[in-house]
């Protein structure tokens, strides 16, 4: 973790994938994130997978770092309470990241008649307010369509929410942005993203939208081809698959160079009067050609041999391999990397869990702080937050407004 959000406060009422990976990232930054959610937990609070226990990894991964109160969201005055953290005063706090729809108790008007310069970063579906997940997103912009076997017209849903990733790190963007603006102005504002304008947006920067646009067809499927250059997986001599790539020009010549292929794509250029080193686009029109060529090369390496050709050579190549293979064996993704932490968590379990993707040379990282027990942090944000006295905070827990974690590890 980092220090250089310390000081900004952002309250969090949020579920599922996108919002709270928007408060983790803000979190893990030096953002105090107080995260508020109905007694008993929220929607997402057992979603799998589970630990042994029964508690959600799923929820603890989203949730390092955070602070944790459990509100009565079902009642006045819970939900009443609920504004007020979202509003609570304060130069740096008055930061409200949300899922919940547009209109109820936490619409922006309502947050606003409490603290005038409030910022409300509210996730949405579709802008309308529409429901919408990821995978009902991705349905629906074409994706499916596209990926999968090239004979195969079933649509294949990508396992990775990439909407809702994309989402959260995009509204810790935006929140910040509106953070700013208040800082200049003092001027609070809503900021919704829906997860289909988003990945419009997306294809549309991509070139995928004018594409379609202009030739009137979709995208074929590719299998694993990469669209517009050179990569695809092929087999070695031992029967691993790796995947290969080649977008520069230098990755090219990396490839053909170690494959000992120089000579046989000479002439296929000569022949073709093409130059694959200086134009990607052809060595994608004639992969039917080059491919057969780099096959019959793969098959006489041994991957452990070609690992470290290619890895001397500069190739952009991985090994396909299980999550479990990647977990266990591969030290440059997940044993030594400095991103990484064995730590407890409020499962009971330990394990390696991630700080922040951002690496900063020079700068140290602090210890990755682990995710807060349900309620956990209750008595303590209603002391420092709202200025509730003991006897006011006993008060609310015997009306049953709130409750505190019975113990944290």
């Amino acid at each position: 973790m980092y220090g250089l959000l310390h000081g900004l406060r952002v309250v969090e009422g949020a579920a599922f994938i996108a919002g709270p990976s928007c408060g983790l990232h803000l979190a893990q930054m030096g953002a105090e994130v107080i995260r508020f959610d109905h007694i008993g937990g929220g929607p997402d609070f057992g979603r799998w997978p589970l630990a042994p226990s029964g508690a959600s990894l799923y929820w603890e991964g989203l949730n390092k770092g955070k602070k944790s109160i459990a509100i009565d969201l079902g009642s006045p005055a819970g939900r009443e309470l609920a504004v007020a953290l979202a509003t609570a005063p304060g130069p740096e706090a008055g930061l409200f990241l949300t899922n919940y729809p547009v209109d109820g108790f936490l619409s922006y008007e309502h947050l606003r008649a409490a603290r005038n310069d409030v910022i409300c970063l509210r996730i949405m579906g579709w802008p309308d307010g529409s429901p919408a997940l990821d995978y009902t997103v991705n349905a629906a912009v074409g994706i499916p369509a596209m990926t999968g076997p090239v004979n195969d017209p079933a649509p294949v849903n990508h396992v990775l929410p990439a909407w809702d990733l994309l989402a959260g790190s995009y509204a810790a963007f935006a929140l910040l942005a509106a953070e700013r603006e208040r800082r200049l102005s003092r001027v609070g504002r809503e900021v919704r993203i829906a997860l289909s304008d988003l990945a419009a947006a997306s294809l549309s920067h991509m070139g995928f939208v004018a594409e379609v646009s202009n030739t009137g067809r979709d995208r074929e499927r590719l299998g694993n081809d990469l669209y517009g250059a050179f990569g695809r997986d092929f087999i070695t001599r031992d029967g691993r698959r790796v995947m290969v790539c080649a977008i520069t020009p230098r990755q090219w010549s990396s490839i053909v160079s170690t494959l000992g292929l120089k000579d046989a794509v000479a002439a296929l250029e000569h022949e073709l009067g093409v130059s694959f080193a200086k134009d990607e686009g052809q060595r994608f029109v004639h992969r039917a050609r080059l491919y057969p060529l780099f096959e019959a090369a793969f098959a006489t390496r041994v991957t452990a041999d070609l690992a470290l050709a290619f890895d001397a050579a500069g190739v952009t190549w991985a090994p396909y391999q299980s999550l479990h293979e990647a977990v266990t064996s591969d030290a440059r993704l997940y044993a030594q990397n400095p991103m990484f932490e064995q730590i407890l968590n409020p499962s009971g379990l330990t394990y390696l869990a991630s700080g922040p993707a951002a690496s900063m040379p020079g700068t140290t990282r602090q210890p990755l702080v682990r995710a807060p027990r349900l309620g956990e942090h209750t008595d303590e944000v209603l002391a420092a937050v709202l200025g509730l006295s003991a006897a006011a905070i006993g008060r609310l827990h015997d009306q049953r407004l709130v409750a505190s974690a019975e113990h944290a590890p």
